[in-house]
Formats: structure tokens, C-alpha cells, sequence
């Protein structure tokens, strides 16, 4: 049977769509990711902000990234099915719009400075985010040909990691100027009153932006509406399974799948850390700038990505990236453990010639982890999602449940951290990068648990 006219063919190895339509997609997915991006890495300067905030600790604070990833779990597989019957352009659409959603709940939260809300705040938009996760990752694979999907989600990774510097930037510029008399010395000097007083102005900083970002998640959600986006068919399976039906659990027959959302989990989990416990862990150590250090790591995934485009399939398979992506993450993790927290010397050598502000050499290996990051997303994904035809779908929210690692790793972090020190908390990251190389080298090679 033919794909019918404007859709992608899983089957194929070339997009059933003429080269032009494949760009134009991909440019509305690149604005997705960017938006999903501005999104996400906003955590990294939103979780010291609102430690202050809401007088938080460690532990306390990020609650935030449970909140925020623990949807991805929860409304992944809800999401497949409102994909299975409206479709992956109108479930982008309607993503865009509970992600406003999401954004308004912000302003009563800001307005009250009631953690809770807060946290129900970014459970929404999350819920938002994973209909569009389930939409545009397997969209992104599917449109052209399994050997080169990595590249394809790097490019969008440039997108959306692009976006990840941008952010901090832009959100130090408006909410943390002036942050001095908000510091933990200047707080304890005020009697109980004043220091409410203080917090509650500090909060109504979030009002603006946030409105401003729930009007333009709407025109978005208009844009990609009447956008030409061809639909992704998933009718159409691989020849193998044509005559199979479709079972309830039959996504678990895929090992390939099943180890690869276990690696997704680690991933996400090592991915969180390292960009949204860096601003922390910086403020902890005194460093300046501690606002904008994910920016640090958000550029150097970005460096990841650069690779990812130019490398895949040109030079390196997508099991190989991933593979030296697991390598150089234990290498970085051995570095935040050993390094000084006050020697600055490996960073001003690396980021000096760039004009960047030097940091201590752990906060520095704490964002080369966005380098090592960087190719395991964009590889893993077609890796995982080969082979499975109609299972397609079920598969992408199975591996859209692996992101719950973003919420459960970096809460095991946070109370790490208040036990036993920040610094030697990260050794977490160590099983999980393990378990990454296991995928690389063996697990993703497998097509039945009785047999490799």
C-alpha cells in the first residue's frame, strides 16, 4: 500500500515527501525544540531562585526538577493515545496550549510565593512538553533515513541546547539583578516580617515573564496549527509485523526498547545534574556568576551537537558516538569528584581564550558533562526505536517515560548533597553513565530476550 500524500512513510529510508517539505519540517520541529529547550533548561536558574523564595534547602529546591520530570512518566502514556487519535500535528498544537497553561498557573504562584503552586505550575507545563516529546522525536526519526536520524535530532539538539544558553542569560538580566540584598546574610539580619516582605517582591519578578511566555506559547500553538507539517502515518509498519497484531504490553517484546529507556533514564538523570545543580552547587562554592553557569553546560552540549552534525553517519555510527559519549561522561564524573573546589587553573586555560569567566576546575568538569551529554539523546533514540513499525508510538512513550530519571536522580542528589556535601554527592553519576556504555556496546544489539 502507498503512504498516502504528505505523510511519512516509517518504512521507508527516505522521506515520502520531497526534500523541501523535509526542511520545512524540520524548521517548525527546530522551533519546537527551542521552545521545549527555553522550557526546561528556565529550572537551572529557577531552582535558586526560588531556594530563596520559599526558603528552601537543597533537597527542598529541587523538587523543582522532580515536578517537572515526574510528568513525563505519569502523562507519557495518556499522551500516546491522544496521539493515536488527533495525530502528531494537532497533539503538537495541543501540547503548545497546556504548556500556556502551565505558564499562567505562575502568576498566582508568584503572587501567593506558595512553593506547591509553583510545583503545580511546572508539572503543567511538563505535561504539555511530554505530548510533544511523544510527537516530535519519533517525527524527527521517522521523516528520513534511520542512519542518519542522529544527525537529525542534533541539529535539533543545536535548537534546543541553543536555547539552554540563552535562557540563564536572559533570566539573570531580568530576575537576578540586584540580588544582594537577597543573600542569606541580608535575609538573617531582617526580623521574620521583613524577610516575607522581601521574598514576596523577590517573587512578583516572575509575574511578567511568565505571562509574556504563556502569550507566546499560544501564538505558537496558532502557528504550528496552520504550519504545512506533513502527519506521520504510523499505519504504515514494517513488512515483518504486518500481519501481527498489536498487543496491549507488546512493546516490552522489544529488548532493544526496554534497555534502551533504562539508559534514557540514567541519561536524563546525569543530563539534569549536570545542568540544573550547577548553579547551586557554584552559589555553594562562591562563584560569581553562579546564575548563569548552566549557560556553561548548555554551550558545550551545544559543542556536542556541532560534532553530531558534522560526524554522523559521515565518520562515527550513531552506536559509536554513543558509545565515546559514555566513555568521556565517566571521565567528566571523575573529575567534579576530584578536583579542588578552589583551583581555578584547568578552567582559565580553557575558557580564557574564549573571554569566559574562569570557575573552580570542578564547577568547570561539572559543564564539560554537557559535552559528554550531548550525542546520547540524538543516538540512543533511533537506536531504540529500530524496528519496532507499529509499535512506534507505544515505544516513543515508553522511552518518554525513561525521563523520569530527570525527576527521581536529581532528588537522590539533593539529599546526598545535605547529608554528605555537594561535591561528593555526584558520585551518583558514576552507575549511570556505566549503564549508558552497557547500551552502547551490547545492549542495543539485541532483537529478542531469548537471544541476541
Amino acid at each position: 500500500m502507498q503512504a498516502k500524500k504528505n505523510e511519512v512513510d516509517p518504512r521507508s529510508s527516505a522521506p515520502s515527501s520531497s526534500t523541501r517539505e523535509v526542511v520545512t519540517a524540520m524548521l517548525f520541529i527546530g522551533l519546537l525544540f527551542f521552545i521545549l529547550g527555553f522550557v526546561t533548561w528556565l529550572n537551572g536558574s529557577l531552582i535558586p531562585f526560588l531556594k530563596i523564595v520559599c526558603d528552601l534547602n537543597n533537597f527542598q529546591a529541587l523538587w523543582v526538577t522532580f515536578a517537572f520530570y515526574i510528568a513525563y512518566t505519569v502523562m507519557a502514556l495518556p499522551s500516546a493515545a491522544v496521539l493515536s487519535r488527533v495525530g502528531y500535528k494537532k497533539g503538537m498544537s495541543l501540547g503548545l496550549g497546556i504548556m500556556a497553561l502551565g505558564a499562567l498557573i505562575f502568576i498566582p504562584a508568584a503572587q501567593s510565593s506558595q512553593y506547591g503552586y509553583f510545583l503545580l505550575a511546572l508539572f503543567t507545563l511538563a505535561t504539555g512538553m511530554t505530548l510533544m516529546q511523544t510527537a516530535i522525536n519519533p517525527y524527527i526519526v521517522c521523516i528520513g533515513s534511520r542512519e542518519s536520524a542522529a544527525m537529525r535530532i542534533s541539529i535539533m539538539g543545536l535548537f534546543n541546547k541553543g536555547a539552554g544558553i540563552v535562557v540563564p542569560l536572559v533570566f539573570s538580566a531580568l530576575m537576578l539583578s540586584g540580588m544582594d540584598k537577597y543573600s542569606d546574610s541580608a535575609l538573617a539580619a531582617l526580623d521574620p516580617a521583613g524577610r516575607e516582605l522581601l521574598r514576596a517582591e523577590l517573587a512578583a519578578r516572575l509575574i511578567y515573564p511568565y505571562a509574556v511566555m504563556a502569550l507566546a506559547l499560544l501564538v505558537f500553538m496558532v502557528i504550528i496549527h496552520f504550519s504545512p507539517l506533513p502527519e506521520l502515518s504510523e499505519e504504515k509498519d514494517a513488512e515483518a509485523q504486518q500481519d501481527k497484531p498489536v498487543r496491549a504490553l507488546g512493546v516490552l517484546q522489544f529488548p532493544q526498547l526496554v534497555l534502551g529507556a533504562i539508559a534514557l533514564f540514567a541519561y536524563v538523570g546525569v543530563e539534569v545534574i549536570a545542568g540544573d545543580t550547577i548553579g547551586l552547587y557554584g552559589h555553594q562554592l562562591g562563584v560569581q556568576n553562579f546564575g548563569i553557569l548552566t549557560s556553561y553546560t548548555m554551550g558545550f552540549m551545544v559543542l556536542g551537537y556541532c560534532i553530531g552534525v558534522v560526524a554522523i553517519p559521515r565518520y562515527i555510527s550513531q552506536g559509536t558516538a554513543l558509545l565515546g559519549c559514555g566513555l568521556a561522561g565517566l571521565l567528566f564524573s571523575l573529575g567534579v569528584l576530584s578536583s579542588s573546589p578552589t583551583d581555578t587553573g584547568f578552567s582559565q586555560v580553557l575558557l580564557g581564550w574564549a573571554g569566559v569567566p574562569a570557575v573552580p576546575n570542578t564547577v568547570l568538569c561539572l559543564a564539560l558533562l554537557g559535552l559528554a551529554n550531548a550525542l546520547v539523546w540524538p543516538s540512543l533514540w533511533p537506536l531504540a526505536l529500530q524496528g519496532l513499525g507499529r509499535y512506534t508510538a507505544a515505544g516513543s512513550a515508553l522511552l518518554i517515560m525513561g525521563i523520569a530519571g530527570g525527576a527521581l536522580l536529581p532528588m537522590l542528589y539533593g539529599r546526598l548533597s545535605d547529608a554528605n556535601g555537594s561535591q561528593q554527592a555526584y558520585w551518583i553519576m558514576l552507575p549511570c553513565y556505566v549503564l549508558i556504555l552497557g547500551y552502547a556496546v551490547w545492549g542495543h544489539k539485541l532483537r529478542s530476550w531469548s537471544r541476541g
